[in-house]
């Protein structure tokens, strides 16, 4: 990807970001985006009894939706009005056990095509270190 191209076409805050996810599973568990850089996007999830497993972990699933809304999110501020991104695949590799606090993932572009997008998601807990790594492809579709 040419880091010299202007990714973001859209005009987005945080704030602008955090109410697209209103009444919907990215607030139930209490999804906050929290950085937008020049290439990437953040955003955290606690972990606590909504995003655990009975064994008192981060679930994986919890941490697949996180990675997901992450890429999904990435990818709809790089298209135009008019079009929207949509996941056609998520994978993700679970490398640490985590019982409490808040982990952040981070999603940056592989690549940012036409009509394809690929991103990687890496989370990690508080103390930074990796918990998982996932990797989502979107269809860009007209809206």
């Amino acid at each position: 990807m040419d880091r010299s191209a202007k990714l973001w076409r859209r005009e987005a805050s945080l704030e602008s970001m955090n109410a697209m996810g209103a009444d919907s599973l990215v607030h139930h568990l209490d999804i906050r985006f929290e950085k937008i850089g020049v290439d990437f996007l953040e955003a955290s999830m606690p972990v606590d009894r909504r995003t655990v497993q009975p064994f008192g972990i981060l679930h994986g699933g919890a941490s697949v939706v996180l990675a997901e809304t992450l890429a999904s999110v990435a990818a709809y501020l790089c298209v135009e009005e008019g079009s929207a991104a949509v996941g056609v695949e998520i994978n993700a590799n679970h490398l640490r056990r985590v019982r409490e606090g808040r982990v952040t993932g981070r999603a940056t572009p592989v690549s940012v095509g036409a009509r394809i997008h690929v991103w990687e998601v890496d989370i990690a807990d508080e103390s930074g270190a990796r918990v998982c790594v996932a990797r989502s492809t979107l269809a860009i579709i007209d809206a």
